[in-house]
Order: structure tokens, then sequence, then C-alpha cells
């Protein structure tokens, strides 16, 4: 079965309506995201802001077919995973879909360079040319040579983090969700990574999905949605933001 092309450029990337998530069943449930209505457009970096525990990163994990929904609507590029199959959402996030994971969930027994060649080799590609464009990726965040061949054990948190990064823009997805993206880099380096993210969505009509309490990159957002108890409470600029702040 064919993978779903992704809608054509300034479209709507994601629409949720309504969406529900509750984690657990009786005395110990706990809805962990309470009717959320959320649109997403292509060209468009959205940062999803909140205290810990409102929800984030639940909705990120349902927008990027990790997790499925309870209740309400939620489709990407015009698609609903719980209408497809889990090979064709496998095949799907696969090709359409980059994630930075908060956890960073490098293979510890591949080298930085074959870790962020895997989604390429996964969609077909040979392993050299995977080699080449995954070292170059790596190149653009801030990796020497030196650091291509090395082992996540040997790399500290921002480097592995940058790996993470390298790793879900290499296949060049047409939707990007990051949880915390800058977490354990310095600010120079945040920011150098933000605009690369940045730059590679506004070129190519790409959507980007930020969850971050990292308020030095807030300035990267065309919109930052506050989240509070499992639902947008707002939406707005990174001028009211600040003006608020």
């Amino acid at each position: 079965m064919p993978v779903p092309s992704p809608v054509s450029s300034s479209q709507i990337a994601v629409s949720c309506r309504g969406l529900t998530k509750t984690f657990g069943s009786g005395a110990t449930a706990f809805q962990a995201l309470r009717g959320v209505d959320l649109e997403v457009r292509t060209g468009e970096m959205l940062m999803l802001v909140g205290p810990s525990g409102c929800g984030k990163t639940t909705l990120i994990s349902i927008i990027a077919g990790v997790l499925r929904r309870d209740g309400g609507e939620c489709s990407v590029f015009g698609h609903d995973y719980l209408s497809m199959p889990e090979q064709e959402i496998t095949r799907f996030r696969g090709t359409h879909t980059g994630f930075v994971f908060q956890a960073f969930n490098l293979i510890p027994t591949l080298t930085a360079a074959e870790n962020v060649s895997a989604p390429l080799v996964i969609n077909g590609m040979k392993r050299k040319a995977a080699m080449q464009e995954a070292s170059e990726m790596l190149r653009r965040v801030g990796f020497d040579e030196r650091m291509l061949e090395s082992s996540p054990v040997d790399l500290s948190g921002g480097q592995q983090q940058r790996v993470a990064i390298a790793r879900s823009l290499v296949h060049q997805p047409d939707l990007i969700v990051c949880d915390e993206p800058t977490s354990a880099l310095d600010g120079e380096t945040g920011r150098k990574v933000m605009q690369l993210m940045r730059e590679l969505a506004l070129a190519t009509n790409r959507a980007l999905i930020v969850v971050t309490h990292d308020a030095r990159i807030f300035d990267f957002a065309d919109r930052i949605a506050h989240m509070e108890d499992g639902r947008i409470t707002s939406i707005e600029t990174p001028e009211r933001a600040a003006a608020s702040a």
C-alpha cells in the first residue's frame, strides 16, 4: 500500500478538535487531554508551552502517531491515524514525520552518524549514501569529523541532543515535532539549532511543533500556544508573549 502524500504547500498540516486522552482507569484515571483544539499550518513554527504535567508531551505524541487518542479528531496532512493500519502508520511516520524525543532515544550500539542515517536506511536509501547525508546533517548542527564516529555513551548530553535533532531532520520530513530540543544545549548552540530548524521549515513549507520551557528561543516561533490542565488556553505571537512575561 503506498504511503499517503501530504497536502500541497500553505495548507493545514495538523488539525485537532476536541482531542482527549486518559491514562489509567477508575480511581487512578488521569485525564491528560481535556478537549484540545489546535491547528498548525505548513511554513509555521508553533511552540507549545505550559507547566509540567499539563499535557504537552501527550499532545505531540498523539500528533506524531506515537500515542492513540481516546476521543475527538486529529489529522496530519489530511490523514487520521485511527483510520490507518499500524503498518501504514509506521510507514507514514517514517516518511513524513520527524520526532525529537526529550530522552533522545539514540541507539547505543550505533555511532552518531549511523544513528542519524537510520531513517534514510529504513526508507530504502543505500547505506553509503545515507551515511553521507547523515554526516552532512551532523555538520550542520555543529559536529566535526572526529565526532561523527562517536558512540552515544561518549557524547555529552548536548551532543546527544544534536544527534537526535539531526536524525529528525535528515529524511526531510513534512512535520517535525520536538520535545524540549534545547534543554541540554547552551544558549548560543540552542539558537543556532533553532535557526537551522526554522530555515529548513520555511524554505520547504514544513511545519514544526516545539514543546519548550526555554524562553530564550520564543522569538523563533510564529505562534506560541499555552497549555494548562489538558487544554489550549491561549495562542499568541512571540511579541505578545514577551510583553506579558
